[in-house]
């Protein structure tokens, strides 16, 4: 006799029909998951400090037959985050994913770091992500649903020499993931945080063209390579899909065994 399995015995991770919000969206690691998103049937609104830019990238998720909408959204700005919040659901009809991505740092010894500097890094990193996880919630308890992704770092689990800054925001994330995951699981909404090691993007070309830089990176990566966006696209995907639908307030390390060792 044959057995047939439940369809539901087997892990789904397709997002037809879902909506996703992905800030910084622009480049690097923001582009990657907004096409990996649309590849996995979402449709993608983009979260763009200048809306000028993102244009090849949204005829490339239309390509894929998925509807791709460009929003103003410097999430250094508060009125912005909930203009784009509100644009996404006038627009795409719903908000069921929100990718946190924007991140940036200023590298300095923690003797010379700036205040201006300082400031900017908490502003995008920290409230930024804060600010647009309770515009998306808001929403999301609405709908007694949603998913939440935040961009933390292995820089917020070790310590960078001339990262200070950046590391203690990436730290800070992880723990925000925490609590809002407390906070709003009674909705079924899940919140958890993805820390990637250095990954070849535009943003880290240059240093990891630095052969000594490259080498030092690599002596303390196990698994003995650069990441590439995929990695850190598969992780998103899962983390959004039905498959991780039990993982709330995690943080998953693609480090490739740094912080084993």
């Amino acid at each position: 006799m044959v057995v047939t399995e439940s369809r539901d015995e087997f892990p789904r991770f397709h997002l037809n029909g879902q909506v996703a919000l992905v800030t910084g969206a622009a480049r690097g690691l923001g582009r990657a998951i907004s096409l990996a998103l649309a590849n996995a049937g979402a449709d993608v609104a983009l979260g763009l400090r200048d809306i000028e830019t993102g244009a090849d990238l949204a005829a490339n998720i239309e390509g894929m037959n998925r509807r791709a909408h460009r929003l103003q959204m410097d999430v250094s700005h508060l009125d912005q985050i909930s203009k784009a919040v509100n644009d996404t659901v006038a627009h795409l009809g719903r908000l069921d994913i929100l990718v946190n991505n924007a991140g940036l740092g200023p590298s300095n010894l923690a003797e010379n770091v700036r205040e201006e500097d300082f400031d900017l890094t908490m502003a995008v990193n920290l409230k930024g992500t804060f600010f647009t996880s309770q515009a998306a919630g808001r929403i999301m308890i609405q709908q007694k649903r949603g998913r939440i992704i935040n961009l933390s770092s292995q820089a917020g689990l070790v310590a960078l020499p001339t990262e200070s800054v950046y590391c203690m925001t990436k730290a800070a994330i992880i723990h925000l993931t925490k609590c809002l995951a407390a906070e709003w699981a009674r909705y079924n909404i899940t919140v958890n945080a993805l820390a990637p090691t250095w990954i070849n993007t535009p943003g880290t070309e240059e240093a990891l063209a630095d052969k000594t830089f490259r080498s030092d990176v690599l002596s303390h990566i196990p698994l003995g390579r650069i990441g590439n966006p995929s990695d850190v696209t598969g992780a998103v995907i899962f983390l959004a899909s039905p498959a991780a639908s039990l993982i709330t307030g995690t943080t998953i390390l693609i480090d490739g065994g740094w912080t084993t060792t």
